[in-house]
């Protein structure tokens, strides 16, 4: 009886799960269509595959190149630009008496992109500005932010003012008020037109007493407006030879008096000047071609394939097309994941200097960096991938004046525009900026808004078209419209740095994004995080610095994959940090009588490499939270009340991997033994 049961309540179910499948023939019909859409993005993929011979190289650790530092901090800034520099000095100060030092002068450096303009207008500028009451160096871009470039100007001068408040209008009154009794020394970088040069020339004032400006542009109507042109012509053989030749062997010819530079190599001699012809004399060519080879070895048939393959007919006219030869030839030249990052630098606007870790965590966030090596963290093979492009000239380092690490890169403006043509091909990024009047037409898979209003972007007929987004970067413009990114239910990489949104009503949205991985609210002017945040599960990165938050939600504890947490001295963090374990980076925390106990669920912390911490007295239970905190590399440690004679730090070993260590508020009559007296700053 049980048995016959069974086999009844068996066939039931069969019969109800057949009936059920004839009910749905909708939910059918979207599963094949939904199959049909993935093969054919597949076939789409496999096809893009071939076209552009994508490798399956592996990513390897990777160190800045020195060769590369010798070329870039002595030879571009050295190599063939003292004539040039001297020729500019001489121009700006002749017939310099008490009489003429109260006229201005303006001189317009002019060239072929690539050239070397703005290192040009830049040794002049360190050069002489000594001389003057105040200076400033200012970038303007194709599509420039008139009202940042007056901010800047405005604070490279020495002005503070109250940037809230400030128009356009206002802000050109402010400078010429400013600079109305002051001898002043400013550079305006990279003028792509006319109209704009005359609105920053409104904001400069003739005085009584003298200025100078120094404008650079590849358009000659443009100089034009100026009183005076200094035309850059390329780098003589010679020099060619010898910013070449460094690159790829290093500081040769350092202390040779030849008059001619020569190959270190023999083999390779006949070779190098058939490239070094096709380069011109342009230092960008130059630098890009011989930091491809530098990678190649001493192969003289691979130096002889990278000549055949960057086109004839350079040789007398590198124009635009041909050096877009040349960039384009090195971008194919590398591997397929660092092509990838290379592309998403097309998220940032021209000139702007992209901040390192900021960079790697959007990486990391689109999935970019697949951790291969057991023991390597992703970031630490980001840090390998950015090391590769600047090796291959791709991107350009910057580094910190006090610690000479790397904080931050700059990517040439020949170079971006090569890589936004690539990513509007291939639909990979979407930049709209204030030269676009249409709203876009395809799916929009990554998006950055610069400079103006962009609210047609995100207007009722276009959301849904960043349903599929992965990547949305707004720059401080159109963020009037913010609540349509609720919708963006796949998005990943969300960074609104600098936008205000102290008059949206609510950014509980934020909850709903469950495929968050990276969440910048930097200079938000918010006041608190929805409780809400706990609902993503996936993120990896939150910064919310700079912003009136006085304390996180408790839901915080519950994002156990964050692995960076950036916060301001006076955000507060609830208990149960502990469970944070994937933390690699916090900072900065505030520590006192009231979450003293923090200390101890920071040591559970372990894979922590960055860490800033604030303490209102010394508490020795830090001193054994450190202790826990072995792959720590970044350490920044301030005491509000100045500890005297302290030696409890002579206990502490400090970590293999520790590369930078920053305490304040400790007064050490001894340096503890574990440092090394040389590797300290003086």
């Amino acid at each position: 009886m049980q048995g016959g049961e069974k086999v009844r309540r068996t066939c039931k179910e069969a019969i109800d799960r057949t009936l059920n499948w004839f009910k749905q023939p909708v939910i059918r019909h979207k599963i094949a269509k939904e199959i049909r859409e993935i093969k054919s993005h597949v076939e789409e993929v496999a096809m893009r595959r071939d076209r552009y011979k994508v490798n399956t190289d592996v990513a390897k650790p990777v160190t800045v190149d020195p060769r590369l530092l010798i070329a870039q901090y002595e030879v571009e800034e050295l190599v063939g630009i003292d004539e040039a520099r001297e020729e500019v000095v001489r121009i700006l100060t002749e017939g310099n008496n008490e009489v003429s030092k109260q006229h201005g002068k303006i001189v317009s450096i002019v060239g072929f992109g690539g050239l070397g303009k703005t290192t040009l207008a830049d040794v002049v500028y360190k050069k002489i500005r000594a001389r003057f009451d105040c200076s400033a160096f200012v970038s303007v871009s194709q599509t420039p932010d008139l009202k940042k470039l007056y901010k800047q100007l405005l604070y490279d001068l020495g002005k503070s003012i109250n940037e809230e408040t400030l128009d356009e209008r206002r802000l050109i009154e402010l400078l010429r008020e400013f600079l109305q009794d002051k001898r002043y020394f400013i550079v305006v970088d990279d003028i792509w037109d006319i109209s704009v040069w005359n609105m920053i020339r409104c904001a400069l004032p003739d005085n009584d007493v003298g200025y100078t400006i120094i404008t650079t542009t590849r358009i000659s109507d443009v100089a034009k407006q100026a009183s005076g042109a200094y035309k850059l012509k390329p780098l003589s053989p010679n020099n060619s030879r010898k910013l070449f030749f460094r690159r790829i062997f290093g500081n040769v010819n350092k202390d040779n008096n030849e008059e001619t530079v020569k190959c270190p190599n023999e083999e390779l001699a006949e070779v190098s000047d058939r490239i070094l012809k096709k380069c011109a004399g342009v230092p960008l060519a130059i630098i890009t071609l011989a930091s491809l080879l530098a990678c190649k070895g001493r192969n003289k048939l691979e130096w002889y394939v990278v000549y055949n393959s960057v086109g004839t007919g350079m040789e007398n006219n590198m124009d635009v097309e041909n050096m877009r030869k040349i960039l384009s030839f090195s971008y194919y030249q590398l591997p397929c994941h660092l092509r990838t990052c290379l592309l998403y630098l097309s998220m940032f606007p021209e000139d702007f200097e992209i901040d390192k870790d900021r960079l790697i965590r959007m990486w990391i966030a689109e999935g970019f960096i697949q951790c291969e090596k057991q023991g390597k963290s992703l970031f630490e093979l980001g840090e390998s991938y950015l090391h590769e492009l600047i090796n291959k000239s791709m991107i350009r380092p910057i580094h910190n004046l006090f610690t000479s690490m790397l904080d931050s890169c700059h990517i040439h403006d020949m170079v971006l525009d090569l890589i936004r043509s690539m990513s509007g091909e291939e639909n990979f990024v979407t930049v709209l900026s204030d030269m676009d009047s249409t709203s876009p037409s395809n799916t929009i898979r990554r998006l950055s808004l610069q400079n103006g209003n962009n609210s047609h972007v995100i207007a009722q007929d276009t959301r849904s078209l960043l349903q599929h987004a992965r990547s949305i970067v707004i720059f401080p413009s159109a963020v009037a419209q913010v609540l349509a990114l609720g919708s963006c239910r796949v998005l990943r990489v969300l960074d609104l740095e600098d936008c205000n949104l102290s008059q949206t009503s609510s950014i509980k949205f934020l909850g709903n994004l469950y495929q968050l991985r990276y969440l910048r609210l930097h200079g938000t002017q918010i006041s608190q995080l929805p409780e809400e945040i706990g609902n993503l599960q996936f993120l990896q990165t939150l910064d919310v610095t700079f912003n009136d938050i006085s304390s996180l939600p408790s839901s915080v504890v519950q994002l156990r994959n964050l692995m960076c947490l950036d916060i301001d001295y006076d955000t507060t963090v609830p208990n149960g940090i502990r469970n944070l374990t994937c933390l690699e980076q916090l900072s900065t925390l505030h520590i006192d009588d009231s979450t003293i106990n923090i200390i101890e669920e920071l040591g559970r912390l372990t894979e922590l490499r960055l860490l800033r911490i604030a303490l209102e007295e010394w508490n020795d239970k830090l001193l054994e939270c450190l202790r826990k905190l072995q792959k720590i590399q970044e350490l920044d440690i301030c005491i509000g009340y100045v500890v005297r004679n302290i030696c409890v730090l002579d206990a502490w070993v400090a970590p293999r991997h520790l590369r930078l260590l920053d305490i304040t508020g400790i007064w050490f009559s001894t340096v503890p033994a574990w440092v090394n007296p040389y590797a300290t700053r003086n």
